[in-house]
């Protein structure tokens, strides 16, 4: 009798960089599993940061937050009929999605209530004041160490562009006047998780000048949905020539494409900086209201410019005092913090 082939689905997490950091567990669970049908769980609005990339047969967009939602994801786990569903979101609902959808195995971190649901899986790290932070990428392996799996290969993130996506960038740098030889600075100045991790306008601005007094080099500023203001003021406010991808409504696919072909990208701790990391681009990170040891791995070309203060990090969207742990770090101390970057890329 032919054994068949074993169905595995990956929920996958929520947000961009954490699914970049969850690379290294997707080459893992391929590498590991070559024969699997491996379907991913993934967020609609993150798709295109893996879609192009080797680790998965199908991707399933999830809407789960809804009832209709909800059923509709149902259905189509158990239509796979899955041997092994891993979650790599720490939520009650994954678990409970994957139980119900008649996954022979359930596996993921046992915490949030949720063990009972699971079939197995690491319990986090913790200590008497809770969980310890540790990198994402880190703390996805630790699942596959559970397994037992060869993790030898999986180092660090890496993302793929395909041929469309290629031409499509291509045709984008035309347009803005981009060529080959120019040195491209990208700036990324919003923040889909809140306020509180945004670096001011008015300090981009200022910085943009800086850089191009400096390097007389093209900026790219990244804007997208709900950033359109963020970034007319810092377009308003500065005197460099700022180059707006806004208005061609760049998504979170051909943004590789687009930072791939930056010299240097400069951002708020948001997920373009793993898209920098995974494609080999120095990165300056301006870090506010997060715990950078969530992100403290494959740092070779990235330079983190954050202040510890009392209050941090607290992790609200929206800062309650002022925000200085972002207003204390000047355009000054980010031109410098660029300019000691580059020098070490030399």
């Amino acid at each position: 009798m032919i054994k068949r082939k074993q169905n595995i689905i990956i929920f996958c997490p929520n947000w961009v960089g954490d699914v970049v950091m969850a690379i290294p567990f997707f080459d893992s669970i391929r590498s590991n599993y070559p024969n699997a049908t491996i379907t991913g769980v993934v967020r609609k609005y993150v798709k295109g940061v893996i879609e192009d990339g080797p680790w998965f047969d199908h991707l399933i967009p999830c809407n789960d937050k809804t009832i209709a939602g909800f059923f509709k994801l149902l259905i189509e786990i158990r239509s796979i009929k899955p041997d092994i569903t891993i979650l790599l979101p720490n939520s009650f609902r994954s678990a409970l999605l994957a139980r119900l959808g008649f996954s022979k195995k359930v596996l993921g971190y046992r915490r949030g209530g949720r063990s009972l649901l699971l079939t197995g899986g690491p319990a986090p790290v913790s200590d008497k004041n809770g969980y310890l932070p540790m990198p994402m990428q880190d703390y996805y392996m630790k699942i596959c160490k559970w397994l037992g799996l060869d993790i030898s290969a999986a180092v660090r993130p890496a993302l793929f562009i395909s041929e469309t996506l290629k031409k499509k960038g291509e045709r984008l740098f035309v347009k803005y006047g981009i060529k080959q030889k120019d040195m491209l600075i990208g700036i990324n100045p919003g923040a889909k998780f809140g306020s509180s991790k945004c670096w001011p306008p008015v300090y981009f601005a200022r910085l943009a000048e800086l850089l191009s007094e400096e390097w007389n080099c093209k900026i790219l500023l990244f804007a997208g949905p709900g950033e359109d203001i963020i970034a007319e003021t810092i377009i308003k406010e500065s005197s460099a020539k700022i180059i707006n991808t806004g208005p061609d409504k760049v998504d979170l696919a051909l943004l590789k494409y687009l930072i791939q072909g930056c010299s240097l990208l400069i951002t708020n701790d948001t997920g373009p900086r793993h898209y920098a990391v995974a494609l080999d681009v120095p990165v300056l990170v301006i870090m506010g209201p997060t715990d950078h040891r969530y992100t403290n791995t494959n740092l070779e070309k990235t330079v983190v410019l954050r202040k510890e203060l009392d209050c941090s990090p607290c992790h609200k969207p929206v800062c309650p005092k002022g925000h200085e742990c972002m207003l204390l770090i000047s355009p000054e101390d980010v031109f410098q913090a660029a300019k000691q970057l580059m020098n070490r890329q030399k």
